[in-house]
């Protein structure tokens, strides 16, 4: 057993004690010789329980007396087990004695910092991300669908255009609505949106403004269904020469215009279905021209900038901005249809940015509301001051600064560890 044989090492200690003839001091080791072998017939058993019992309490050994034979060992072995809450009783207050300082500072260690600083917990509060919750299909009793929104996707939209209202995005002056020449007819007005529309596909707001200007200053006549059956399809890919694909828009705007003066008497068609029967017109350009031309909001407008930021935000988890439109078509209220394109595209431009996300400027950021927002880093610094002793010029101070923890986390995971959606508009300005 493992206490017998340190009990018998106990008592071979005790004995070479006894044995070396040197006088034992101290009132530990007095002790100790009352039970060295030889020591037994002087002591009597209540002496020995005694000075045993003293013994134990301030011995730092495991066992509570040290046995002189194999037999007494495994006596004191069961004793020592049997003692087992006093020896529990002795660490607890050894501990209590000497370590208070040492508990005091473990407690102090792990006291969370927003039970200490009040102010800490509430800025810890701010920058606290919300989950990702985004819209749910719950089946009702009457078994009609019905899609609950995001949680918080009122406070995330007012906030959004909280900060829009501050800063100016190249959709609110150049934006595809307000390109056509409001001091033509309503009919060529209507047919200037759908070639704006046209021209901004791929292509950064402030390009398309250009071409546009282009079109209706140096055609003859203006931008109208006319002049670009009239134009020579060299002249006209020369004027768009700067949007991205400007040689199939060419192609595709010439014939957009026959098919308008066939058609549709040289107007644009008031329908979804008819705008995207003409070529190279999407469902985002029908739904958004039928918005700004017509004046009716029968469907959303999905580009790169509202089907990337919804996802960041959480609202859903969709692949493809036509799974973005029905998605957010189920539950968004429709007098918002015609705001958020134009909310979501100059957010994208200023501050939601495809590549280099600006979430320090971000409202959303600051509150938690985005589950998708990037922290920086932030290095805290500290300033040590030595002190040195020159014996010419007496005594100086100089200022060390050196850099300590890291704070923070970096850029949070991406929506279902799919890659980062880029926007298309800047590979293809950069390509042109």
């Amino acid at each position: 057993m493992r206490t017998s044989r340190i009990a018998q090492d106990s008592a071979r200690l005790i004995g070479s004690l006894s044995s070396t003839g040197r006088p034992l001091r101290s009132t530990r080791a007095k002790k100790l010789q009352g039970f060295a072998p030889g020591a037994s017939t002087t002591a009597s058993p209540q002496q020995r329980d005694q000075v045993g019992e003293e013994f134990y309490l301030e011995s730092d050994s495991d066992l509570s007396t040290a046995p002189s034979s194999p037999q007494e060992s495994n006596d004191v072995a069961h004793t020592a087990i049997l003692n087992g809450d006093r020896k529990r009783k002795r660490n607890s207050e050894i501990a209590t004695t000497n370590k208070n300082t040492v508990v005091e500072e473990t407690v102090t260690t792990r006291t969370s910092p927003r039970e200490k600083d009040p102010e800490v917990a509430k800025g810890s509060a701010k920058t606290k991300k919300t989950r990702r919750q985004p819209a749910k299909k719950i089946k009702l009793p009457d078994g009609v669908d019905k899609v609950e929104p995001p949680i918080n996707w009122e406070e995330v939209y007012e906030s959004t255009q909280e900060m829009r209202r501050e800063v100016i995005a190249p959709v609110d002056t150049m934006g595809c609505e307000s390109l056509a020449e409001p001091t033509q007819p309503r009919k060529v007005q209507r047919f200037q949106t759908l070639v704006a529309l046209m021209l901004s596909s791929q292509t950064k707001d402030t390009v398309t403004a250009v071409a546009m200007k282009r079109l209706q200053e140096e055609l003859r006549g203006g931008l109208t269904v006319q002049a670009i059956l009239a134009v020579e399809p060299t002249l006209l890919n020369t004027l768009i020469g700067k949007v991205g694909f400007h040689n199939v828009k060419t192609k595709n705007i010439k014939r957009v215009a026959q098919i308008l003066a066939d058609d549709f008497d040289s107007d644009i068609p008031p329908t979804i279905d008819g705008l995207t029967s003409l070529p190279g017109v999407g469902p985002k350009m029908a739904y958004l021209c039928m918005s700004s031309a017509w004046g009716r909001d029968e469907g959303i407008g999905v580009d790169v900038h509202v089907h990337r930021i919804t996802n960041l935000w959480g609202w859903h988890k969709t692949n493809t901005p036509e799974e973005t439109r029905a998605s957010l078509e189920a539950w968004l209220p429709r007098e918002k249809w015609h705001n958020i394109n134009h909310l979501l595209v100059g957010f994208g431009q200023t501050i939601c940015t495809p590549v280099g996300r600006k979430c320090g400027e971000c409202t959303l950021a600051e509150k938690g509301l985005c589950p998708s927002a990037v922290v920086a880093k932030t290095v805290k610094k500290r300033v040590k001051k030595e002190a040195v002793t020159d014996a010419d010029a007496g005594t100086d101070m100089i200022v060390k600064e050196e850099k300590v923890a890291t704070v923070g986390e970096v850029e949070v995971e991406d929506v279902e560890n799919r890659a980062p959606i880029g926007d298309i508009e800047d590979l293809l300005s950069a390509s042109t």
